[in-house]
């Protein structure tokens, strides 16, 4: 996924002590001649993000006159990081705080220099039951909450209204079907034109992959199977894969082949792709360009409602008992309602929680942005990727399924069985 930063915190008190007390320190305690504790943080942030992050750190740190958040560090990029902390961890110079992917979690929580935030966010300011579910289940791994929230999104389907007029097609509404959403990119695209009825990132990434999800999980499939040792959509897969080939046999898909997706939205964006599956990260974006555009709930085989949520973290890492007290109280206030509400509005991400939702600045802002509602009421019902260690090799291989599909190397059945072979020896691997 391609996603963004959070926010949220408070002194952790008595209630934080069990979280905290567990972990051995691993270096200097951080405080300063002054009294003052500086924690490091490396959010990974680009452009709007980066500039949003920085006026919350810049914000906390005039508040919080004993503790100095340093947002300087870490010189890479959010899809990066992972490479970046495992290497840091490794070499035992790491940051307090990294904003790391909500499917890389379960991989870094293995290490003991995770802090444990079960009591500080379970306890906190926020009621835990105010977030979304697929934020409290994005950050749970085996019963414990590993990390805090730093950014919530879904999918949904963004049209180009002047291109439904223009082909005399009407637009979708909810309770769509897969089925009317490959006729409708097939009566939409105009070869003569250079228009292509809808897109897909073709590189394999989780880009690729986290929009097969909602179709596997809609058919009754899962990621992982009930007995722990194989894929749970063995045949979920081959079914979902037959939609995106029949996209390809109709040749109305464009298939991205580079990074992020990012000549997907620009051939959008031109007014030459008249849907596009995206997250509400990409609508400021779509505003800039000037696209006249609505947003319609993904399609499913049921009729259902389905989507899926990619929720990002913010990981505390322990560097002594002065900086882990100071890193939690810096993220707790990071994720409360207040400080939310603006990271959502300025860097294109979802409320956290119904109780930022309530804010007066989200209200605000939902209502002058088109569609941007649809994609906080798809919450109720998305779902979530497992937070599971074998969950990066199961991408890997399903991603290299669609990819095959998408070009016209392999049929669904074929792409499928491949990459069965390789996530189930994955998940076979003791870990």
């Amino acid at each position: 996924m391609t996603y963004g930063p959070a926010r949220r915190g408070l002194l952790l008190g008595a209630a934080a002590a069990p979280l905290l007390a567990a972990c051995g320190g691993a270096a200097s305690d951080g405080v300063g001649a002054d009294g003052k504790v500086t924690v490091e943080l490396w959010h990974g942030q680009a452009d709007t993000g980066r500039k949003a992050v920085e006026a919350l750190v810049a914000e906390f740190n005039r508040t919080h006159p004993h503790i100095r958040v340093d947002s300087t560090g870490g010189g890479v990029v959010a899809d990066a990081m992972l490479q970046k902390v495992t290497a840091a961890l490794a070499s035992g110079s790491y940051p307090d705080i990294a904003y790391i992917f909500g499917s890389d979690l379960a991989s870094v929580a293995r290490s003991p220099r995770v802090v444990d935030l079960t009591a500080a966010l379970r306890r906190g300011p926020t009621a835990w039951t105010s977030y979304w579910s697929p934020v409290r289940e994005a950050v749970t791994v085996n019963g414990k909450v590993r990390a805090a929230p730093a950014l919530l999104d879904s999918l949904a389907v963004v049209c180009n209204r002047k291109l439904f007029r223009q082909a005399g097609v009407d637009l979708p509404e909810a309770g769509w079907t897969w089925d009317d959403f490959t006729e409708t990119a097939r009566r939409l695209t105009d070869p003569d034109r250079g228009v292509f009825g809808t897109g897909w990132p073709g590189t394999g990434d989780e880009d690729t992959v986290w929009r097969i999800w909602p179709m596997v999980w809609d058919l009754g499939g899962d990621v992982v199977g009930a007995d722990g040792k194989h894929i749970g959509f063995a045949e979920q897969g081959v079914r979902a894969l037959e939609t995106v080939a029949r996209l390809v046999r109709d040749e109305s898909v464009y298939v991205d082949p580079k990074p992020g997706g990012e000549q997907m939205y620009q051939v959008f964006q031109g007014g030459r792709m008249a849907m596009v599956a995206t997250g509400p990260w990409q609508l400021p974006d779509i505003r800039t360009a000037g696209v006249d555009y609505t947003v319609v709930p993904l399609p499913s085989y049921s009729g259902r409602p389905v989507t899926v949520s990619g929720p990002d973290t913010w990981t505390v890492f322990d560097n002594g008992t002065a900086r882990s007290r100071a890193a939690v109280e810096f993220v707790r206030w990071m994720i409360q309602p207040v400080q939310d509400a603006r990271w959502g509005v300025f860097a294109g991400s979802l409320p956290l929680s119904s109780a930022t939702a309530e804010q007066p600045k989200w209200r605000s802002h939902s209502a002058r942005t088109t569609g941007l509602d649809v994609f906080t009421d798809a919450l109720d019902t998305a779902r979530v990727r497992p937070v599971h260690p074998a969950y990066p090799q199961i991408s890997q291989a399903l991603g290299e399924a669609v990819v095959s599909v998408l070009l016209g190397k392999d049929s669904p059945a074929k792409a499928v069985r491949r990459c069965a072979e390789k996530a189930d020896a994955a998940l076979l691997i003791p870990r």
